[in-house]
């Protein structure tokens, strides 16, 4: 069992959300970083562009994820206080998820939250495919970073 915390931005639209079918799951904690909010992170991981690669050496570790357009993730991540292990998914992962902004463009190797957890977790050697079950691009984005596990069709 894994312990997953998740933090949304007041503004994120929850109905676009990629996180929302996990809500209410054992193991998953949600939370609104509304004006006021702090939350200690110390001994958690912290999914991050640029930092060192998640790796199965922090299997068991409990994850932190910021769930918010890019935009606006600069100010959800100065809420985000205590010691806590800063760790990036490998680059060449890509999102299938569509984005649609017309105002800010967003950061290659970016990856929707549900597929974050869902890679960082593998990467971890914890798979869990079921966090996947509800995301409506599951079987492209698995197709797209995963393909040894598909089957060639005949």
């Amino acid at each position: 069992m894994h312990k997953v915390v998740v933090i949304r931005h007041p503004r994120e639209n929850k109905k676009k959300c990629s996180m929302r079918f996990l809500e209410g799951r054992e193991g998953y904690f949600f939370d609104i970083a509304a004006d006021g909010f702090s939350f200690d992170a110390t001994g958690y991981l912290l999914l991050e562009i640029g930092a060192p690669q998640i790796s199965e050496a922090h299997k068991g570790l409990p994850i932190l994820l910021l769930d918010s357009t890019w935009h606006l993730l600069p100010r959800l991540r100065g809420k985000v206080k205590g010691d806590f292990i800063p760790v990036s998914l490998p680059p060449h992962l890509a999102t299938a998820y569509p984005r649609k902004s017309k105002l800010f463009g967003d950061p290659s190797g970016g990856l929707a939250t549900v597929e974050a957890l869902y890679a960082a977790l593998r990467l971890m050697g914890q798979p869990d495919e079921s966090v996947l079950d509800n995301y409506r691009f599951k079987e492209e984005f698995l197709k797209k970073n995963f393909p040894q596990d598909f089957e060639p069709q005949a």
